[in-house]
Formats: C-alpha cells, structure tokens, sequence
C-alpha cells in the first residue's frame, strides 16, 4: 500500500461522520449523516441503535469515495463515539432489545440517589474514578435489564450482549466476531476499575449487572477485528478505538502529563493528561482512562462545563440578538470596565461546584449596562468557569502542571481568535486554537494508525495533530484578579445553597 490511508468513524449525539486522512493528519474527505432523537418521556433521550450501524456503513463508504481515494487505500478504520449511550442486543439475531439510552437520559436519578444516600458513591468512586449519575453507563443498563421484558433472565442465560457505541458498531461490522470495547470508554461505565484496568466484580454486584454481557476490554490502538468484506468491499481492519473526549485528546497531541484541551460546544469539556497518576479528586472531578496503548494506562482528570456554547444561543433566543455572530459584534463594544456578570447556570452547575439547583444570575448591572455588556459577560462566563477547572485541576494534580501549560482548545467557540484572546487573558493561561476542527475524528485515526503500525510511537502519531494559533494572556493580573472575583462572588449567591 503505497500511501496508506486511515478511515475515521466519529459517531456522535446528532450526527454519524466518517472522514478519510492521511498519515500526516490532512483530512481527504467526509461524509456524514443526521441522527434522530427519541424523547419517549420527560428527561429520557434514546437512539435507534439500528439506525446508527446502517448509517456509518453509507457514511463510511461516501467518505472515500468523496475523497476520489479506493477502497483498497484504507489501511485502517478508527472508531471515535459519543460515550455512556448503552446498547442491549440479542447475541443470536444482532437486534437491540430497546432503543439506546443516551448519555444525557436522567431516567436513572432516583436509583442514583438511593445509591448516594445507602453511602456508595465513596466506594464507587474510589474504583471507578467517577461519580454515581445518571450520566454514565451502568445505572442505564440496571434500569434496561430490569424494564425490558425477560431481559434479566436472558442476559443471566448468556443469550444478550451489552456495550457502549463502539461495542456495538464493531460486533455489528465485524458480523458478530468481536465483542470488545477499549479502556476509555470502559472507563466511563461505573462498572470498571480504572485502576486494576479490569471490569469490578464490586461494580457489578452493585449495578447488577451479569459480567458475561459484557465486552472485552482492549487498548485503544491494536486490532479490535476486521470489518465483513461484503460492507465496504474488502474487510478492513478496526485498529483504534477511544471515547470522544479522549479522542480529541489524543487529536490535539497531549500525550504528556498536563497537556489539557478544552472543546467549547454547547458546554464545555475539559481534560487534563496526569500521565500514569490517577489522582482522587477533592473538588469533585472525574478521573478517567486517557489512553491506554501497549498494555500502559495513562489518566487525565476531566471536568464537565455544563453551559459555554448554549449562553450564546440563550443571547440569540432569550434576548432577540440576531445570531451567534452579532451576539460577538456585540460583545467587542462592551465597556472594559462593565463589571456586569452572567452566571449561566441553567441546568444548575458542573464541576466544580456540582449543584443540581443553582439558577442562573445576572449581577452588577448599572444604568448604563446594556445588550453589549450582557453579551459580554455571556463569553466571559466560559472563560471563569474554565479558570475556575483548571484552578481545580491543578490542585487535585499539581505534578501535572508544570511551567509553560497550554490549554488547546477546539468547537464551535473557539472559531474567534477574540474570544481565544479573552479566554486567555481571563483564564491567565496560554491558549493555542486548533486550526482544524475535527480533533475527535483526528484523534480516532491516529489510535488506529498507531494500532495499524503506521506510526512507531505515540509521539509520532501526536505530531500529526494540526496547527495551533496561540494566544498569550495581555490582560492586566489585577484586572484579572477583580474580574475572578467578581464571577465567584457571584457565583456563590447563585448557589442553591448559597
């Protein structure tokens, strides 16, 4: 294979994409897909697991072919996934036995909170390194196992698999002949010891979960199994595999102990490398499986911002501003000195404050304080939450955090080079902007070039990752001092508890 390509399956919450690159991390061609939404009830979201498969076939096969590159080119496939969706299917006939849960479905919270109040969420976390919520997988396949009909007593008698997204699109192109998962999104089930890097008889006993549905659990780059010939016209191999915010870790390079990237969409996730330390967080941060390549794991810390993007869209929606790019314009007139403070909590706030109940507040308005200084404080506010993580983060792990950190960031956000700028003046931290988007479907084609033996080392595949524009912190620390002080201050009364 003269010029070896790598096919990347980027399967997420709205959308199925595959993108074809090259060695050198330039992407040749795309395609993608649409993914509906099922809202049966109140707070519960679902996916057609069917309609995922049958999706990244076509998008797969239209990614090549959009390139003007042959079948025959693709040296590997890399699979990259919206974590914690749980699928449950018959092992015989392929067919899910429900619909997916998605992460963000909150069918489980009253499970979870019995949990919390029985007093298990210290044990879970000490072996997990996660926190007992809906969000993750295990209390989602509890509640499937014991509301589909005979689901508990089929999957007792080895007749159901379970998995996470990637589970079940491997077993389903590789014709049923991999059951197998890798370690970061093994490591976001609640049902595996990140540590012993094994599924946790504990975990499960709790959960009640039968450990025989369960997948294998890989590295992140090896082989997982070759697709059927009959799908994309010749079998490939699956080399690489990781969770979504993992495989944009992997797209952005850090691979080293406190490199950190954060992807600014709706919320905002942020990672930091800690290398082969899986510190226990004090301020409530998850620790979770970065990579896990040669039989080596290393961690990172993550912390979820449940509102960046989504201030933006609340300017646009809530107050009439004319779209996300006027909300910007308007922004850039705001006054230095406004002081006005918006504290988007929504949906209540994430880490590190972790309060269900807080409401959002909007404080130090004067006469004079208008749209500009609102929409102002809109952008701002991503910025103090991120310094607010990191500041976290750097406790939790201070030997991660050495002279001259970078924070990469990507999404939608991180489009301006203003707001790259005012995120690192507030935050105090150097900020580098990816220059290509895609970090995640990146980050999946290089675990599966490592995987493949195309790449000789981790670092040689991180060298592939795109370039960065970056941004210096230019704002006074005094000012910058005040204005972290004001954003806590309010925060504090916004607190439920407050």
């Amino acid at each position: 294979m003269a010029h070896p390509l790598i096919l990347a399956l980027d399967q997420g919450t709205t959308s199925t994409r595959a993108i074809l690159f090259d060695l050198a991390g330039q992407a040749l061609g795309e395609a993608s897909r649409p993914l509906a939404q099922h809202y049966p009830a109140d707070g519960w979201v679902e996916h057609d697991a069917q309609e995922i498969y049958k999706a990244a076939v076509t998008v797969m096969a239209e990614a090549v072919a959009n390139a003007g590159a042959e079948m025959a080119q693709v040296a590997a496939i890399g699979i990259t996934n919206q974590r914690e969706t749980v699928v449950l299917w018959d092992r015989t006939t392929g067919a899910p036995v429900h619909r997916a849960i998605v992460w963000q479905d909150r069918r489980t919270a009253s499970l979870c909170e019995t949990l919390r109040r029985q007093g298990a969420e210290a044990h879970v976390t000490e072996v997990t390194g996660l926190l007992i919520d809906p969000y993750f997988t295990g209390t989602k396949l509890a509640w499937m196992l014991d509301h589909v009909p005979d689901a508990r007593a089929r999957a007792e008698a080895g007749d159901l698999l379970a998995g996470t997204i990637d589970s079940w699109l491997i077993w389903k192109l590789t014709g049923g002949k991999a059951h197998v998962t890798d370690a970061t999104n093994a490591s976001r089930t609640l049902l595996f010891d990140i540590r012993a890097q094994a599924w946790s008889e504990a975990m499960l006993d709790l959960f009640k979960v039968p450990r025989a549905i369960l997948p294998e659990v890989r590295d992140c780059a090896g082989l997982f199994g070759e697709t059927e010939a009959g799908l994309l016209g010749r079998a490939i191999p699956i080399c690489g595999v990781a969770g979504d915010q993992q495989a944009a870790l992997m797209g952005q390079g850090c691979v080293a102990p406190g490199q950190m990237k954060a992807t600014y969409g709706t919320g905002c996730f942020l990672l930091v490398n800690t290398g082969e330390a899986a510190p226990v967080s004090q301020a409530r941060l998850l620790t979770t499986v970065a990579a896990r390549i040669d039989g080596r794991t290393t961690y990172a810390l993550e912390g979820a911002i449940f509102i960046a993007g989504a201030a933006i869209q609340w300017l646009v929606e809530g107050l009439g501003v004319e779209s996300p790019a006027a909300a910007e314009v308007l922004a850039r007139r705001a006054r230095p000195d406004h002081g006005v403070v918006l504290v988007p909590a929504f949906t209540g706030l994430g880490a590190p404050w972790w309060d269900a109940e807080a409401r959002g507040s909007l404080s130090g308005l004067t006469r004079d304080a208008g749209l500009p200084e609102i929409a102002a404080a809109a952008y701002d506010a991503s910025a103090y939450q991120t310094a607010d993580l990191i500041e976290a983060m750097a406790s939790d792990a201070p030997e991660a955090f050495g002279e001259g950190s970078e924070l990469r960031i990507d999404g939608g956000m991180s489009r301006s080079p203003w707001f790259t700028q005012r995120l690192a003046d507030l935050t105090g931290q150097r900020v580098a902007r990816a220059s290509y988007e895609e970090t995640t479907a990146l980050g999946a084609a290089l675990f599966a070039g490592l995987g493949a033996g195309l790449y000789p080392d981790v670092e040689a595949a991180a060298a592939a990752r795109p370039t960065t524009e970056p941004s210096a912190p230019a704002l006074d620390p005094e000012l910058r001092q005040a204005g972290q002080a004001r954003w806590r201050d309010a925060v504090r009364r916004a607190l439920s508890h407050g």
